[in-house]
């Protein structure tokens, strides 16, 4: 499963900044709406495409490795996502 770690990139923007960033600011800076934003922030396993990440990554001056990461499913829920399909 990918997970995105957004709230992460944001805390740490907020402290070398010195300010609160707001997910409200970040849609306005990237053209992302505000909406996605939150999904991504609290959805598992929440989809995104790769426009998204560009900008995330142009924003907060990251790699898309910093942006969403790869997490391993425990055992078993292969087997449940394996049977959706």
């Amino acid at each position: 499963m990918i997970r995105f770690r957004l709230k992460e990139l944001v805390a740490e923007k907020e402290f070398q900044e010195g300010r609160n960033i707001t997910y409200e600011e970040i849609s306005r800076k990237t053209g992302i709406h505000r909406t996605t934003l939150s999904r991504i922030a609290n959805i598992k396993g929440y989809v995104t495409n790769t426009d998204v990440l560009d900008k995330l990554c142009a924003y907060f001056g990251v790699n898309t490795n910093e942006v969403a990461e790869y997490i391993e499913e425990p055992q078993g829920a292969e087997e449940e996502f394996s049977s959706e399909k």
